[in-house]
C-alpha cells in the first residue's frame, strides 16, 4: 500500500514553495487593504508610509472618496487623488504615518513561470491568497473604457470579485502587478496591469490627477487596404483607419485630414487600425508636428498634424 504522505524530497520542495508564500504574505499583506465606494467593493495596496495607495479605476467607480478598511480592520476615509479608466489605475490618500507599504518591482525582469502571489478581498473576504505562476506575459486586455491595455501579465494565481486593484507579488514580495480581471468562464485565467506601468501612471496621476494623452479630433473605424493597393504603394499594412469624422476645431481639421480618409501610418509607424493609433497619441505627442500617413482617391499623401493635450470639451 502506498504511503500518503510525501516523499523527503517532495515533502522539502512543498516546504519551500510553502515558506517563499507565507514570506511574501507576511511583508505584503499588511499593506493590503480593502476599498469600499458605493455599492461597489475591492482592494488596494499602500505604497508609502504616508496612505498613498494604488487600487483599480473601477473599483472606485469615480467617487471623490472611498472607505479604506486596514488589515487590522481600523477603517477610515481616503480621498482619490487621481484615476484612468484607460488602463484601470487610481490613486488614493488616506491619513496616517508609518503605515506598512509595498514597493514596486520591475515587471521588465518577470520570467513566465516564476511564482505569482495575489493578495486581496474576494467576496469580502479580507485578506485572501492564492498563488501560482506567471504564465504569459505582454498580454493585451481591453479596459472598460474601450481602451486596449498593454503589457498585461498573466498569471493563473486565482481571482475573483473583490481582488481587483490588489497586488500580485513575487516570493520576494516585490508587486510585480495589479490584479484587474479574470475571465469568467475560463480556469487560470487572470490578469494584473504590469508593475512598469502601474508606476508611471501612478507618478503622473499625482503630478496631475488625471492621465494626458495626445488627441487628434476623428472617429473612423480599421477598413483593410486593397491587394492591390497595398502592392502597388509597397505599404507595410494590409488595413488601416477610414476616417469617418473630424471634428471641428480640431488638429486633424487644421491639417486637412478629411472623412474618408484612410490613415495608414502616424509618425512614421504603421496603423493598422485604431488601438496602434491610441497607442501613438502619448502625452509626447502634445505640440509637436507629427506626420500622418493617408490614402485619399487612391493617392497616398503625407500631412503635418499637431495634436493637442485634451478634448475642446475638456478644456476649462
Amino acid at each position: 500500500m502506498e504511503s500518503l504522505h510525501a516523499a523527503p524530497a517532495e515533502q522539502e520542495l512543498l516546504d519551500s514553495y510553502s515558506n517563499a508564500v507565507i514570506r511574501a504574505v507576511d511583508l505584503v499583506g499588511p499593506a493590503v487593504v480593502k476599498l469600499e465606494a458605493g455599492q461597489g467593493a475591492g482592494s488596494g495596496f499602500l505604497i508609502s508610509s504616508d496612505g498613498l495607495l494604488v487600487t483599480n479605476s473601477h473599483v472606485i467607480q469615480g467617487a471623490s472618496h472611498v472607505r479604506v478598511i486596514f488589515s487590522d480592520e481600523r477603517s477610515a476615509r481616503g480621498e482619490v487623488l487621481g484615476d484612468d479608466a484607460d488602463t484601470d489605475l487610481a490613486v488614493v490618500r488616506v491619513a496616517g504615518n508609518q503605515l506598512p507599504h509595498a514597493s514596486f518591482g520591475a515587471s521588465g525582469a518577470v520570467r513566465v513561470g516564476q511564482i505569482a502571489i495575489a493578495i486581496g478581498n474576494p467576496y469580502g473576504f479580507q485578506a485572501t491568497v492564492t498563488s501560482g505562476v506567471v504564465s504569459a506575459l505582454g498580454r493585451s486586455l481591453r479596459a472598460r473604457s474601450g481602451r486596449l491595455m498593454d503589457d498585461i501579465l498573466q498569471t493563473d494565481a486565482a481571482l475573483n470579485p473583490g481582488n481587483s486593484g490588489g497586488p500580485l507579488v513575487t516570493s520576494t514580495g516585490e508587486v510585480i502587478g495589479v490584479n484587474t480581471a479574470m475571465i469568467m468562464p475560463a480556469q487560470g485565467l487572470s490578469f494584473a496591469i504590469a508593475s512598469n506601468t502601474a508606476r508611471f501612471i501612478v507618478s503622473r496621476l499625482l503630478r496631475d490627477g488625471r492621465i494626458r494623452r495626445s488627441y487628434l479630433g476623428i472617429g473612423g473605424s480599421k477598413t483593410p487596404v486593397s491587394r492591390r493597393i497595398v502592392r502597388e504603394m509597397g505599404l507595410a499594412v494590409a488595413s488601416g483607419v477610414r476616417i469617418e469624422t473630424v471634428e471641428t476645431p480640431s488638429p486633424a481639421s487644421s491639417a486637412g485630414l478629411r472623412a474618408r480618409d484612410l490613415v495608414i501610418a502616424f509618425a512614421g509607424k504603421p496603423v493598422t487600425g485604431l488601438d496602434d493609433l491610441q497607442r501613438a497619441l502619448t502625452d509626447e505627442r502634445i505640440g509637436q508636428p507629427t506626420p500622418i500617413s493617408i490614402i485619399r482617391e487612391g493617392e497616398r499623401l503625407t500631412c503635418v498634424v499637431v495634436p493637442w493635450a485634451d478634448r475642446p470639451s475638456d478644456r476649462h
